[in-house]
């Protein structure tokens, strides 16, 4: 008896450790469909970011869900605290635009272990378990090559501004831009891009005042947001070489770029579909609600070009 009763001593003992090693990770379970759905942003935004903040917090609310949200205000460590807190009060969701893809990690891999699904969209992150809905970035290169490949002169030189390349969207957008328009134009030839850049007005007219004076012939400027984009055509107007023949792409269709389209001079700008972003994220959280895991993994929006053709239905 006394080594039958030391034998199922040592199953149990084994039984706690087998639990304890598994890291308790419950993402494929919803633990609290019925808690807040709670959204986590890196800063304050008048851009795309805020305004899927702003519009899930209103069909949120308006299908009657709790609805909490924090800003990090572009503060890394505040944002960990503030995702950690959303674990803590036993959120039913937590919508996630990362100040920092690797900052962000040990929070989703908590909210992973309370069996919270997490949601990451617009910026990346970099370890735990999610569904990262994001617009497709590489097709907004590829549509910038799309436009320039049906209308660049023979033998045309362009430029491209990039932007963060520490951000997987400028990387994406880069090399959708660089490898489409080899494949479709082996003609056109990249004759300079930035090692990586800052989003701004500022760094379009940077790199342009810079090439300017390097190269004779630029025929097209390709940018990763529409920002710098426009920096670019006021460099090319400050130095003289701006005309309605030169083809300048941009990303994210901001009303200044429209305005730009609307006056014959940004040639195209590409939309990201934030209100398909907002509409998909709507679908997982109403799965969640009911106590369905989403998916994990990417959820891929299509990007949508905007040309002086097509412009009236954007405005």
């Amino acid at each position: 008896m006394k080594g039958r009763s030391f034998r199922m001593m040592l199953l149990a003992l084994a039984t706690v450790f087998m639990v304890a090693g598994c890291g308790g990770d419950n993402s494929d379970k919803v633990s609290n469909p019925d808690g807040a759905v709670a959204f986590a942003i890196h800063e304050q935004s008048d851009g795309v970011p805020g305004k899927l903040l702003n519009d899930v917090k209103a069909k949120s609310e308006g299908a009657g869900w709790q609805f909490v949200n924090e800003i990090a205000g572009g503060n890394a460590n505040l944002q960990l605290d503030q995702v950690n807190k959303m674990v803590d009060d036993k959120a039913a969701a937590i919508v996630v635009i990362a100040q920092n893809g690797d900052s962000i990690v040990p929070a989703v891999k908590r909210a992973n272990e309370a069996g919270i699904p997490v949601i990451a969209t617009n910026r990346d992150i970099n370890g735990g378990v999610f569904t990262n809905v994001v617009n497709n970035e590489r097709q907004a290169g590829e549509l910038q090559a799309d436009y320039m490949a049906a209308h660049l002169p023979q033998n045309a030189k362009v430029v491209y501004i990039k932007g963060d390349m520490t951000i997987s969207a400028a990387v994406n957008r880069y090399e959708g831009f660089k490898e489409a328009i080899k494949a479709k134009r082996p003609d056109v030839e990249i004759i300079a891009s930035n090692s990586t850049g800052d989003w701004s007005e500022a760094q379009g007219i940077r790199e342009l005042s810079l090439w300017l004076g390097m190269y004779p012939q630029i025929d097209g400027v390709a940018a990763a947001n529409d920002y710098m984009a426009m920096g670019a055509i006021k460099a090319m107007k400050a130095a003289g070489r701006f005309n309605e023949s030169v083809i300048v792409c941009g990303v994210d269709s901001i009303d200044d770029a429209l305005a730009s389209i609307a006056a014959g001079e940004l040639k195209m700008t590409v939309k990201q579909d934030a209100n398909k972003i907002v509409e998909t994220i709507m679908g997982l959280l109403q799965q969640i609600k009911q106590g369905q895991s989403p998916e994990k993994g990417d959820v891929l929006v299509p990007m949508i070009a905007i040309t002086k053709d097509n412009l009236s239905q954007y405005k």
